[in-house]
């Protein structure tokens, strides 16, 4: 049976490589972000390759009410979606005192309202079918406080909780929702967020979005509720819930900034 992944952020980083591995199951695509160019040219290769359709909204999820104008458009298309891959995201780098509030309210838009509102919207679809399956980009940042990256952290961690209730709720009606969490990866984000000179990057061999996006489409396939990617990455998870709190957030901020 034919079925559809609609991805956000599709363009680049895990979102362009979670395309690429939905294609060659023979899934059809709806793929989503603000770059048409980088779009339209993946739409051609997969299309090419793999024989499927691939479907092209072009859209600022940052946005107020984009994530609705989106679902009206697949519901005036008839297409249904089977897989929602919430992976559009954004981070900004800085003390709070003295950042830029429309980056950070686009930020909120984008990693919090957008992906609660396409859960709203498809969640009920898929309920009333009796299958589909979620999963939301989180990060291990959603684990613990993050000086210099307060907002980014907080809506992370807003993406792991959120998914977790949502897990729970829908357990038994046939639809799963998965947190997949990576840890510092090679995707483009480390450029967007002015953090390749930060710890977290510098000089550090990381895995690459494609390693990430797979162990998060196997993940997803399972059923898995909160994926953290990376023997390390669950490593420091779980010594962070036996540290004093303010230990953990002195340590996150000299990982993101020892300066």
């Amino acid at each position: 049976m034919k079925r559809t992944a609609l991805i956000t952020g599709a363009s680049s980083g895990i979102g362009f490589e979670l395309a690429k591995i939905h294609a060659s199951k023979g899934d059809d695509l709806i793929i989503i972000s603000r770059n048409k160019n980088k779009l339209d040219n993946l739409k051609r290769d997969l299309e090419r390759k793999f024989k499927i359709s691939v479907y092209v909204i072009v859209k600022d999820l940052s946005q107020m009410g984009s994530a609705k104008k989106v679902y009206k458009e697949i519901r005036g298309r008839k297409i249904s979606v089977d897989y929602l891959i919430n992976n559009a995201g954004i981070g900004t780098f800085g003390e709070f005192s003295n950042s830029n509030w429309n980056k950070e309210n686009k930020m909120i838009q984008l990693n919090v309202v957008s992906l609660s509102y396409f859960c709203k919207l498809f969640l009920k679809d898929m309920v009333k079918r009796g299958n589909g399956k979620i999963m939301n980009v989180a990060s291990i940042a959603g684990f613990q406080p993050g000086p210099l990256m307060a907002v980014y952290f907080a809506t992370k961690a807003y993406v792991l909780h959120f998914s977790e209730a949502l897990a729970n709720e829908v357990k038994n009606r046939g639809v799963s929702v998965t947190a997949l969490c990576p840890g510092p990866t090679i995707s483009g984000f480390e450029s967007n967020a002015g953090m390749r000179a930060s710890v977290l990057f510098k000089g550090k061999k990381l895995p690459s979005s494609k390693e990430v996006a797979q162990y998060g489409y196997d993940s997803m396939m399972k059923g898995k509720v909160v994926a953290v990617h990376g023997w390390k990455n669950r490593l420091l998870i779980n010594l962070s819930r036996l540290a004093p709190r303010s230990l953990v957030v002195k340590m996150a901020r000299k990982n993101i900034n020892p300066n």
